[in-house]
């Protein structure tokens, strides 16, 4: 095994981690209680400038969303942030072309509800219900995805199919009622998504076999462990907890009058804030899920006598502890580069013998590549396993997958993007419910809301699809570990990784020795001297 892949099987202060700790228990057929003093080594908190900062975070914004939601809930600017905002172009009283000067405006607590000059649609709670019935659904849509796909063995196929063929058609009939509602942008950004989607879906169809088979397994895993599936139920809960909040904050927001698009830039700023903090509670289930899958498939099942006591209780322990800063940290980026990666590599795969465009597309390649060696999923598995920074955890993972060749493979398997397929469907219901319900209410609100609901729907089905993509992560971290782990666990499935990761190594060979020729080819010939 390479230096790599030995090293991680210590932790940063020498100590040994779980997985050369569990190996020596169960080789050794140690007590209990042994194995479990191994098992868990004490860790050290990492990425803790992180942590303060996703902590202060929460904190700055807490206070801001229960500001603008308190400012107009029950009572129209109860705080008279209107002054700050420039709301009217005329002074109040003030009749339009009146060369009189206008009196002192009344206190703000002359603004309540019931004033005729006060819009019912300017206050907080009419907005309120709106966001809370987009968590209701997001929430409904989260655990429906969890039950069908990891209450079932069959559930990667569910998964998939209704990814791959819902996801356009859902985009196409968005696109259409936005242009019926003359909502122009919106239409043709429903329409781009849709053509792009089936782009996408196209230029990788030959990957979907491979894809399905991994997804199984992954589901299988999940199956047999059902604590995993509540974890991923109590952080829906959470996140609801928290949306309470932010949802009440926007809704002052939308009903707050500011001119030249300044709803849309604060709509912005708290979206990003719901967004990181969706990613950090979804990562985190990413860390529990990933210790327990791992420490099964290093002792050989759930009910196995190595396997220490209480591990969910031990994983949600480190992973809300020493290990929080480093999932506050990758959750600012990881999202958005393995994006970016996907997107580019359909293209690379489709580009042909244009040799500008391949070399520009090469160019933007390396760049991801290099980024994602340091901002990966796989870091994960290792923040679980080890309790490293994520950086350093990263680029383990990564060096890991290229010493080994399952790069080759990871980079051929596309079940993270059907999982964000899932995720972003779970987005566009819950944005179409809310933002319909919107329209028939409040028309002119219906995008606002509507697309602020659809970012809380794919938050919330997130947190429950993350549960089988760190399944999917872990197998792999497995494999390139010991390929033997997936042997016991299931041998007609290491059969077909190690047949795969064998084809895919001829593949890029392969296509190594066309591009070497084809830039041979084009040289000068020069004749010998």
């Amino acid at each position: 095994m390479s230096s790599s892949s030995t090293s991680s099987y210590c932790d940063a202060s020498g100590n040994p981690s779980p997985l050369a700790a569990a190996g020596a228990a169960g080789a050794a057929a140690a007590g209990a209680g042994a194995a479990a003093a191994a098992a868990w080594p004490r860790r050290q908190c990492r990425d803790v400038f992180w942590l303060v900062v996703f902590l202060l975070h929460l904190l700055v914004f807490g206070a801001a969303l229960a500001l603008f939601g308190l400012n107009r809930f029950r009572q129209a600017d109860r705080f008279n942030i209107g002054r700050y905002a420039n709301l009217t172009a005329e002074p109040w009283g003030t009749p339009a072309g009146s060369p009189d000067p206008a009196p002192a405006p009344p206190p703000p607590s002359v603004y309540r509800s019931e004033d005729p000059s006060v819009p019912a649609s300017e206050l907080t709670e009419t907005y309120w219900k709106f966001y809370g019935a987009a968590g209701g659904v997001g929430a409904a849509l989260a655990w429906a995805w969890l039950a069908a796909a990891a209450w079932r063995k069959d559930g990667g196929k569910v998964v998939m199919r209704t990814a791959v063929h819902s996801l356009t058609a859902y985009l196409a009939v968005a696109s259409v009622l936005c242009f019926w509602g003359k909502h122009f942008f919106w239409g043709v950004a429903f329409a781009v998504g849709a053509a792009l989607h089936f782009l996408y879906v196209m230029s990788v169809l030959d990957r979907f076999p491979f894809t399905m088979l991994v997804l199984q397994k992954a589901v299988r895993m999940v199956w047999e462990l059902p604590d995993v599936m509540r974890i991923a139920y109590v952080f829906v809960l959470v996140m609801l907890f928290w949306m309470a909040l932010w949802s009440f904050g926007v809704s002052g927001i939308v009903a707050f009058g500011i001119p030249n698009g300044g709803q849309w830039w604060l709509l912005l700023i708290f979206s990003v804030s719901l967004f990181w903090t969706g990613a950090v509670l979804s990562n985190t289930v990413h860390v529990i899920v990933s210790g327990m899958v791992f420490l099964v498939l290093i002792h050989g099942g759930p009910a196995a006598e190595t396997m220490p006591p209480k591990p969910l209780l031990k994983s949600l322990q480190y992973a809300v502890t020493t290990s929080f800063g480093s999932i506050c940290y990758g959750s600012l980026f990881t999202a958005a580069i393995r994006t970016l990666r996907w997107e580019i590599r359909g293209i690379r795969s489709k580009i042909g013998s244009n040799e500008c465009l391949l070399c520009c597309i090469d160019f933007l390649f390396h760049i991801v590549e290099t980024l994602v060696r340091f901002f990966n999923k796989y870091a994960y598995v290792q923040i679980a396993v080890n309790g490293q920074s994520f950086n350093r955890s990263a680029r383990d993972a990564w060096e890991l997958f290229q010493s080994t060749g399952i790069e080759a493979l990871v980079a051929y398997d596309c079940s993270g993007a059907i999982l964000l397929m899932s995720t972003i469907l779970g987005g566009l219901i819950t944005g179409t419910c809310t933002g319909v319900w919107t329209y028939f209410k409040q028309s002119d609100k219906a995008i606002m809301v509507g697309s602020t609901s659809m970012l809380m729907g794919m938050i919330l089905v997130g947190l429950t699809v993350v549960v089988v993509e760190s399944a999917v992560t872990s197998i792999y971290i497995c494999y390139a570990e010991d390929p033997l782990l997936i042997q016991r666990w299931d041998p007609e499935f290491f059969e077909q990784l190690s047949e795969a990761l064998h084809e895919r190594l001829q593949y890029r060979s392969a296509r190594a020795r066309q591009i070497l020729n084809g830039r041979l080819d084009h040289l000068p010939h020069t004749s010998s001297i």
